[in-house]
């Protein structure tokens, strides 16, 4: 049996003050893991805006013409119908009205109001004005989420709407003014959604792609009605039709929207609001790559600066309001 002298004692009670006192606190920097796991939320989020940047050449090569409500109807409704198959799983308590209007706002309200605006505007008009994004989620930030944007959050969003200005714009882009309150009213929309979604946050036991579902499947009811009312189904679906339906529908609707819901609830909402500015970019690419498109100097320039807004406006996370 052996005895520990007090000498030792007393280096083993050092050793492990040493180990309390060292330990990380809450507020310590943080270290490289919560670092890592930002990083890979934000990118599977950019996902969803950098699929929605294909829109655009999915529905001019493969949707039948002049059916912009018919394409809205149908990149919904399938796709929640299909998400509540597979989740088996509706909300519940004040969950339906909550589900209710995040539906309309993303889908139900949003895609008319998009449309219409790409309808009458031009591309590069359309997509400079859903730039501003950023800008009204740290505006509704204040309000809903009380959290006070910080400066570079908001130099990171102006030079956005500067970069997309610049890729995507021509200089005989006409504008007009129905057009413009529409894209605009669009975005704020979705401005909207993204802070209700970041204050409601998700319910305890239900999946992002059963929450993508019950939206999803809210905003097509709403659109389904509409959309046969006002422009009926075509005389007959080609097989590139129905290729583009299940691509929005598949892809770049289930697919990117729940990857959205996630990034939302995982990121801050400022930082999620400039990842949409990957929408332009990815556009303006697909058609360079699939249409035959050039860039000038000007969008290169352009394109640099929506990347550098994006990069800073993943930066510090504006502060809670006092």
């Amino acid at each position: 049996m052996s005895i520990s002298s007090p000498q030792a004692g007393t280096a083993s009670a050092a050793r492990r003050i040493a180990r309390i006192t060292h330990r990380p606190t809450g507020q310590s920097r943080p270290g490289p893991a919560p670092r890592n796991r930002a990083l890979a939320a934000a990118v599977l989020a950019a996902i969803g805006p950098a699929t929605w940047g294909t829109t655009y050449v999915t529905t001019t090569e493969l949707l039948p013409p002049d059916r912009p409500l018919l394409a809205a109807a149908l990149r919904a409704l399938p796709a929640g119908l299909i998400l509540l198959a597979l989740t088996r799983r509706l909300p519940s308590g004040d969950w339906w009205w909550k589900a209710g209007v995040l539906g309309l706002l993303n889908f139900g309200a949003f895609f008319p109001l998009l449309f219409f605006g790409a309808y009458h505007l031009p591309g590069g008009v359309a997509s400079t004005v859903s730039a501003v994004m950023p800008l009204l989620v740290a505006g509704f930030g204040v309000g809903v989420l009380k959290v006070r944007p910080t400066r570079r959050t908001l130099a990171a969003g102006l030079v956005g709407v500067v970069g997309v200005g610049l890729l995507v714009l021509r200089g005989s882009a006409s504008v007009n003014l129905a057009g413009i309150v529409a894209m605009l009213a669009a975005t704020t929309l979705m401005a909207l959604a993204v802070v209700l979604s970041k204050r409601w946050g998700r319910p305890e036991g239900v999946s992002l792609l059963a929450l993508t579902g019950w939206q999803l499947t809210a905003g097509g009811l709403v659109l389904a009605p509409v959309a046969l009312t006002f422009e009926g189904l075509p005389g007959h679906f080609t097989g590139a039709n129905l290729a583009g339906y299940a691509y929005l529908g598949i892809i770049g609707t289930a697919v990117a929207y729940a990857l959205w819901f996630r990034g939302i609830e995982r990121l801050p909402a400022s930082s999620v609001s400039f990842l949409g500015l990957t929408n332009p970019v990815v556009a303006t690419l697909a058609g360079l790559l699939l249409l035959g498109q050039t860039l000038t100097l000007w969008q290169v320039g352009g394109l640099v600066l929506v990347v550098a807004s994006v990069l800073v406006g993943q930066g510090r996370p504006a502060q809670r309001r006092q």
